[in-house]
């Protein structure tokens, strides 16, 4: 919390979401790796985050965070945890217009700190392709596979055939 108070971090996320600010990751390398891969993405959604930093991703939980609208985001080499050295107070702030970003783009960050001062570097999206990106601006996979239902349909189809 910005006022260094330590807390549970699921009170710690609605704080957050109360003040209408989103939750930003920050981690080290191969990240979701020997994690519940799709409970642990889905796990960073519920808690309001928009975007994980960290310097690599496990294969397969990149492609789970994309699935649940997160953005995952590739830290440059020298920017790791240990140098960003965030404190409670420090803001992260990610410049990731849906309409600007496409596969390995990079992605402005800014770091302010709370005694006034900031620096700024470029990570990289973990993304690979545009399925992806379509997904990411959907909100995730449930949003984007209803949206396709209902742009190729204009109906709902319901389970036993019939439509509404």
């Amino acid at each position: 919390m910005p006022s260094g108070e330590v807390l549970p971090l699921l009170d710690a996320a609605r704080r957050y979401h109360a003040g209408g600010r989103s939750v930003v990751v920050v981690a080290g390398e191969r990240y979701g790796m020997g994690s519940s891969r799709d409970w642990a993405a889905k796990g960073v959604s519920l808690l309001g985050a928009r975007a994980v930093l960290a310097l690599s991703f496990e294969r397969i939980h990149r492609s789970n965070l994309i699935g649940m609208g997160v953005l995952p985001l590739r830290l440059p080499a020298e920017f790791g945890p240990e140098r960003l050295n965030l404190e409670p107070g420090d803001i992260v702030t990610i410049s990731a217009s849906p309409e600007e970003i496409y596969p390995r783009c990079p992605v402005p960050v800014t770091i302010r700190r709370k005694d006034g001062s900031s620096f700024s570097f470029d990570a990289s999206a973990a993304i690979e392709t545009y399925v992806e990106i379509r997904t990411l601006k959907a909100g995730g996979i449930l949003p984007f596979i209803l949206n396709e239902v209902l742009n190729s349909t204009g109906k709902v189809k319901r389970a036993d055939g019939d439509r509404q």
